[in-house]
């Protein structure tokens, strides 16, 4: 098995320059790749950040030199319109000097509401978030000027002018089906959040055979396990209610109803709690036994980025490596 260990500048949970100091940290410590959400609004209030990641990025791009990067993910149908992501992602990719992936997905309530038109059934956003794929690579083509009407987005001679050698390579995120198929037929780039065999086998049928995937797996480290523990519970409890309700909550209050029966030993159950290496270790092959190429994990806490770069290069990353080059 291989899989490259990631790091995830989490927005949700720290500042803009505390999360590009993370990243070059993550970069010193020999972390393979960085990925960074784009959110508007945090899960929980307690999680208390949300910057914008594209700002962010451009930061990271210029004070990084070896990492790759990633939006996990960006949304390109409500707060952003296409042809603005094709831009955002031609500029980041010269920044980062070709280390910049686009990652794509259908989004989700809690952050795209803020355009203020609404948040139709999950099939119309499927429509428009296959539109809008389509018009981001023909964009990255850059085959002169570009004309597009289709039922929800319209582009009449738009060109992006600073496009970077070599293209941007994009990431869909997959849940099912539908969107794997997309993302066979459209990406370079499979993104998952669990490991489930079958959504690698259904990319695969659909033209995504031999291309990466990249998954995402939140972890709390800490040496005092119980500690870990009541953190993971207080600022990551929501992950355990699944996408299809994780789509649709409009607000953090939502998601404090929602997950106020969660449980520590819920939490804990779930994620791996503590600095226990091995613990880790066994999570992600779950995610290597489903075929994924890249792995980035979630330390859990703003405040509890160092020491777990720290514990990282120590103890985890040689046995990662050990488990998984």
């Amino acid at each position: 098995m291989s899989m490259q260990l990631g790091y995830t500048m989490m927005t949700e949970q720290a500042g803009p320059k505390d999360l590009v100091a993370h990243v070059v940290g993550a970069e010193e410590v020999g972390f393979d790749f960085a990925v960074s959400s784009d959110h508007y609004f945090p899960w929980l209030d307690s999680m208390g950040h949300a910057p914008n990641a594209w700002v962010t990025l451009g930061a990271a791009a210029q004070a990084t030199s070896r990492i790759d990067l990633m939006t996990y993910v960006t949304c390109p149908t409500f707060r952003y319109r296409p042809a603005v992501v094709a831009q955002q992602a031609a500029t980041l990719q010269i920044l980062a000097d070709g280390r910049f992936t686009l990652g794509l997905g259908s989004g989700e309530n809690l952050n795209e509401h803020v355009a203020g038109e609404g948040w139709p059934a999950v099939s119309v956003r499927q429509e428009m978030f296959t539109e809008a794929v389509q018009l981001i690579k023909e964009l990255l083509a850059g085959d002169g000027y570009t004309t597009f009407h289709g039922d929800h987005f319209h582009a009449d001679g738009v060109k992006i002018w600073d496009l970077p050698d070599g293209g941007v390579p994009i990431g869909i995120a997959v849940s099912g089906k539908k969107s794997c198929e997309l993302a066979g037929e459209y990406a370079d780039v499979m993104i998952g959040t669990e490991p489930k065999p079958e959504l690698g086998e259904m990319f695969d049928a659909a033209g995504g055979a031999g291309k990466n995937r990249v998954g995402q797996m939140p972890i709390s480290f800490g040496t005092d396990k119980a500690a870990a523990v009541t953190r993971a519970h207080e600022l990551f409890r929501w992950f355990g209610l699944g996408w299809k309700v994780n789509a649709d909550l409009p607000g953090t209050a939502g998601f404090e109803a929602a997950s106020q029966f969660v449980r520590e030993d819920d939490v804990e159950s779930s994620i791996p709690c503590g600095d226990d290496v091995d613990a880790v270790i066994e999570a992600a092959t779950e995610y290597a036994d489903a075929g994924y190429t890249h792995l980035a994990l979630v330390q859990i806490g703003g405040d509890q980025q160092q020491p777990y770069l720290e514990w990282t290069q120590r103890e985890l990353m040689p046995a990662w490596r050990k488990a998984f080059s």
